[in-house]
């Protein structure tokens, strides 16, 4: 694999741990900056938002530009974003500096996953995204508990001033390993860009993408509080149980990649139905500590697992044009991310309780296996539609 595939996926590690850090941080910054904390929680819905709008307007600007030069100067801004929000004395301002980090964030994932999928053969591509999108896992594992710790013994402060270094690091390795060049003259303009996105199957990809994420946020986003709330698990046990979710996100993304390849239908099977049931079992169980642990680790893994399979899939429906297709990836995955803790949100506001958050992730993961069955769908169809214009004639 090569490095610059590596390379790639430590700079998205250091903007997911921009993008998760602030669920350990939020009362501290509430508490300096004189809001309340659902006001502080705006900086986590102002970065959602900027990456789901940020992916496919970023890779259309920049649809000229070569691979390096565009991600260069997307780690330039969230290098200066994370350094003025370090330094900002007021609410707004930094709100401002984490929606302008978020958008360039979502163009660097958007362009990364295609810079990763020319890197490397047609048959590699789902390890190439694993390692990528990995980064968001190992974030999770070791990037958000240390950034909270960063902010919970040095402030929050020293937290974006780490996310800022991180990120320049990888734009160093990013200009040294990833190719260069212009881009061809003839290369693909904006209107086979949007012509590429015509396919149905493409759309279809684009639910499983949502859902399936969705899936596994919607216990994921409460966990903490079923933790505690239900299962009866002292708070201080509480950060081992998330990290054990991590890892088995990691063993699921390590696994997914290897097969995603080869087998992608399969593999979004298996995961959603490995996350439906799980998620089932979390809500029948969730107030017994020995069952919920384990149950914990298997969330993350089915649900990371799928995580290559989609994107194998969304490129299966695109040919060489195809810069915004795999951007729209990121936003489709941030739709599920916002959709996740609203609906999760309902359910445990109209009374159900916190179990009641893992029936809606079921819910989920089944309708993103709807979503596969119907890209199963829409291939056949379209293997088919020649032979039906043989026969006509």
């Amino acid at each position: 694999m090569p490095l610059a595939v590596y390379m790639l996926g430590f700079a998205i590690f250091a903007q997911g741990t921009s993008e998760f850090m602030l669920a350990g941080l939020l009362p501290d910054m509430a508490a300096e900056l004189h809001v309340s904390v659902p006001t502080a929680g705006l900086l986590i819905a102002a970065y959602a938002l900027g990456m789901v709008v940020g992916a496919p307007a970023l890779a259309l600007a920049t649809l000229r530009w070569s691979r390096r030069s565009a991600l260069l100067l997307f780690l330039a801004v969230i290098v200066l974003a994370h350094v003025a929000g370090a330094l900002t004395p007021g609410y707004g301002p930094l709100l401002a500096t984490r929606l302008i980090g978020a958008v360039a964030s979502a163009g660097f994932f958007g362009v990364a996953a295609v810079a990763a999928v020319d890197l490397v053969p047609a048959d590699a591509r789902g390890r190439a995204l694993a390692i990528v999108i990995g980064g968001i896992t190992v974030a999770t594992v070791f990037g958000v508990p240390a950034g909270t710790f960063l902010g919970q013994y040095l402030g929050w402060r020293a937290a974006f001033w780490t996310v800022a270094a991180l990120s320049a690091l990888a734009a160093a390795g990013v200009a040294r390993t990833l190719p260069g060049g212009r881009p061809d003259a003839a290369a693909p303009g904006l209107r086979a860009e949007f012509r590429s996105m015509a396919s149905p199957g493409l759309w279809a990809a684009y639910g499983t993408s949502a859902l399936s994420f969705s899936s596994m946020m919607a216990t994921f986003s409460y966990l903490g509080a079923l933790l505690t709330g239900t299962t009866g698990l002292a708070e201080k046990w509480v950060p081992a149980v998330l990290a054990l979710f991590g890892v088995g996100s990691l063993a699921g993304i390590a696994i997914g990649g290897r097969v995603a390849d080869a087998h992608p239908v399969r593999t979004l099977t298996a995961g959603m139905t490995g996350v439906a049931v799980t998620s089932a079992a979390l809500a029948l169980t969730a107030g017994h500590a020995a069952a919920v642990v384990p149950l914990v680790f298997l969330l993350g893994a089915f649900g990371l697992a799928t995580n290559p399979a989609v994107s194998v899939r969304v490129y299966a429906n695109v040919g060489e044009v195809r810069t915004l297709a795999g951007a729209t990836v990121t936003s489709a995955f941030n739709v599920g991310n916002t959709l996740a803790p609203w609906f999760g949100g309902l359910v445990i506001g109209a009374g159900f309780g916190y179990p009641a958050v893992a029936w809606v992730g079921a819910a989920m993961a089944a309708g993103a296996l709807g979503t596969v069955a119907l890209g199963v769908a829409l291939d056949r169809r379209q293997a088919a539609a020649p032979e039906r214009v043989l026969v006509d004639a």
